[in-house]
């Protein structure tokens, strides 16, 4: 019964350091990332990554997007595609090639050294859809540009990774055309799926004569797309995204909103949140200080500028850019996925995994109270 303390001591303390966070003027979510760093491995070793912490904190991350699906302005993210694939190939180059130059810097072998280019092209946005959430400005224009550009940045910088492993990976050829084709395929199904079966499939569904069986087929199409998408060769979040917004075209949106938030919210996503500082340890990282400080100024410095130098050349304003560079900050579990990608591929040193995992924790523990500073109100601005 281990596996039900550990569940205990999450959603009791997420809650409080939550709290705590609000009542400091910082978005809750930094308090329960901070959570997770002290009663992991790191501080207090009160709870162990695991299969249990594993499966939960990733049905959390798939609740957790397909609500910002569901709340999102389509019209909003059709009017700002553009700006969202500038914002996203710009918070790719420059990264790339900072992580490229920092490997080059610390004497990596070139292959690993584009592999830190890879690594830190990587964008999860998970952590900045919860903070646009509490500060309401998900369907803001900046807010839907972020979603865009994270959907852009996950194809691209998946088929980055597979160029690299192909030349220089240890594991099995990849074909690069069948890569292409796979995430075509589905985005193409995605498209039409929503657009015709997902509201034939809710209307059948939901009118069954059991207990919440709209949330449960909402849910059942959900974990398909998410599933379609991992074999497609996408992050799973990508297509829970694409089930919340097909959903939210139904007239099911606000019901199964209403129902799914609380589910979400009281287990699964507090469990997400805690899984990322679980990952820290700081066992032999304190002769790779400066590797870490430098790499993580380079993350956060070169994604920032890169994803807002795209936003200003579509239109944005200073302010707005800046936002915008501030929400693809965060690698998050992505970053994660690639990391021990990159381990078991030989493209990532052994000896470097740790102080590259702390890393990634660090650039998303620096997006939440960062995307709130850079939200503040222009008149504060002048004040201050």
């Amino acid at each position: 019964m281990e596996f039900i303390f550990y569940l205990m001591l999450i959603l009791l303390f997420t809650k409080l350091a939550g709290d705590l966070s609000v009542r400091l003027g910082q978005p809750a979510v930094l308090g329960k990332l901070i959570v997770g760093i002290v009663l992991g491995p790191a501080v207090l070793g009160w709870i162990q990554n695991g299969e249990f912490i594993h499966y939960i904190s990733e049905i959390g991350v798939l609740l957790l997007m397909f609500i910002a699906g569901l709340e999102t302005d389509l019209d909003q993210l059709r009017k700002n595609w553009k700006s969202a694939f500038a914002v996203a190939v710009g918070g790719i180059v420059l990264p790339f090639l900072g992580g490229l130059a920092i490997g080059e810097l610390f004497g990596f072998a070139y292959y690993n050294a584009l592999f830190m280019g890879v690594l830190l092209s990587a964008t999860s946005v998970s952590i900045s859809v919860q903070v646009l959430k509490d500060m309401n400005k998900l369907n803001s224009r900046e807010g839907s540009t972020i979603l865009g550009a994270a959907v852009v940045d996950d194809i691209l910088v998946v088929i980055l990774l597979a160029v690299l492993m192909s030349f220089f990976g240890t594991g099995a050829e990849i074909s690069l055309g069948l890569l292409i084709g796979k995430k075509v395929l589905f985005f193409v199904v995605a498209i039409a799926a929503g657009w015709f079966l997902v509201p034939w499939v809710m209307k059948w569904l939901a009118p069954l004569r059991v207990t919440e069986a709209t949330i449960t087929a909402a849910l059942v199409i959900c974990f398909t797309f998410a599933y379609f998408a991992e074999l497609m060769g996408m992050a799973g979040i990508i297509g829970a995204f694409a089930a919340g917004i097909a959903i939210s075209q139904t007239s099911f949106k606000h019901t199964v909103e209403e129902k799914l938030e609380p589910i979400a919210y009281s287990i699964f996503v507090p469990v997400f949140f805690v899984s990322i500082g679980l990952s820290v340890s700081f066992a032999g990282v304190g002769s790779q200080i400066g590797f870490v400080i430098a790499l993580t100024l380079v993350a956060v410095v070169t994604k920032m500028l890169g994803g807002g130098l795209g936003a200003r050349l579509t239109g944005f304003n200073n302010r707005s850019s800046a936002i915008i560079g501030s929400g693809m900050i965060s690698r998050g579990e992505v970053a994660l996925i690639i990391a021990a990608t990159g381990l078991q591929s030989g493209l990532l040193l052994p000896e470097y995994f740790t102080s590259v995992i702390i890393v990634v924790i660090v650039t998303t523990l620096v997006t939440p109270p960062l995307l709130k500073y850079m939200f503040r109100e222009p008149a504060k601005q002048g004040s201050e």
